[in-house]
């Protein structure tokens, strides 16, 4: 008699320590109970990056308890200052920006903003100045060196292709940006460094807010550039849009090389169909929840500004049954 009452007696106890850090946690408010957030996801509305963007936001905001308040710029560097100058106002409890428009664009408006009370933090691309000023109160970044990126994503992509020197090669990119061009900037001259004939387009504000527009930029150009071996994309939407471009051009699986950024849903079909053969990521559903996650652990703690690479390497047609069930989800 005196075992089973001692048995039932550790039984009891056992189940007491699992369950007590679960009654804990039940007595713990939101970290973000009371808290607005402010986020730019950068591109339209349903846009295939940057809705992931909104995803992982969105989840960070429901696990925190914070309130989110979504803005869209059409990746255009003027609307998102504008976006940003219209969330300040609000006074929220802090501002998630993307930093396409570059440190002298934003520079007086993040200093508005942090006077009065505003958190900033950015995402996808770095601004180093402003960081530099403000990351001590909690101005981080979440992104990947774009200079870095379209070295590697361009080495691995001449590396996979075996194309001979003076092979032709199409870029497609944003170059004119001040921060975020270093990555189509990187591209062209690893791809010139190597020896490689590089035609290379600007990407219009136009193409970057509906993708569908740039049909008619890869089916002319390779009208006139049949010789065309590799296309290099530096940007996620128009990444995940080329199966449609090359088909719509009448080229097939694996008769150009195609190098890109930024996995989707469409973009995971494209490497799976053969019309994409390698893209490195940026994990953009990580960019959406710790852009919200450092706004409300500023403002709660006072937790300066961290700087995440979110980087997440490459995918190819080798790993990507891996990573495609969680692309069509919209998570990568």
């Amino acid at each position: 008699m005196m075992k089973k009452i001692r048995c039932l007696m550790m039984i009891s106890a056992l189940a007491l320590l699992t369950l007590c850090p679960v009654a804990l946690a039940g007595q713990l408010d939101p970290l973000g109970k009371g808290l607005t957030v402010w986020y730019d996801t950068g591109g339209p509305v349903g846009g295939p990056y940057n809705t992931i963007v909104q995803k992982g936001a969105m989840q960070a905001a429901a696990d925190m308890g914070c309130t989110l308040k979504l803005l869209y710029s059409d990746w255009n560097p003027e609307k998102m200052i504008e976006n940003f100058k219209t969330a300040v106002a609000a006074r929220p409890a802090g501002v998630v920006i993307m930093g396409h428009p570059g440190d002298d664009a934003y520079a007086p408006f993040v200093k508005e903003a942090m006077d009065a009370g505003v958190l900033v933090t950015c995402v996808d691309t770095d601004l180093p100045k402003i960081r530099e000023e403000y990351q001590s109160k909690g101005f981080g970044v979440l992104d990947t060196d774009p200079d870095i990126m379209g070295t590697n994503m361009t080495r691995e992509a001449l590396s996979r292709s075996g194309i001979e020197k003076g092979s032709r090669v199409f870029v497609w990119g944003q170059k004119v940006l001040q921060e975020r061009g270093r990555r189509a900037r990187a591209m062209i001259r690893t791809l010139e460094e190597a020896g490689m004939v590089v035609d290379y387009i600007e990407i219009s504000p136009e193409i970057s807010k509906d993708t569908a527009l740039g049909t008619p930029i890869v089916t002319g150009y390779l009208a006139s550039h049949p010789d065309c071996k590799m296309m290099l994309i530096d940007h996620g939407a128009l990444t995940s849009q080329m199966e449609n471009f090359l088909k719509a051009a009448g080229v097939g699986p694996d008769e150009i090389f195609v190098g890109g950024f930024s996995l989707s849903p469409a973009t995971a079909t494209a490497i799976e169909h053969d019309y994409v053969d390698v893209v490195l990521e940026m994990q953009p559903y990580l960019l959406g929840y710790f852009g919200v996650a450092q706004i409300v652990l500023t403002k709660r703690y006072g937790f300066t500004g961290l700087k995440i690479d979110t980087g997440g390497g490459m995918i190819t047609k080798e790993n990507i049954h891996l990573i495609a069930p969680l692309a069509k989800r919209g998570i990568r």
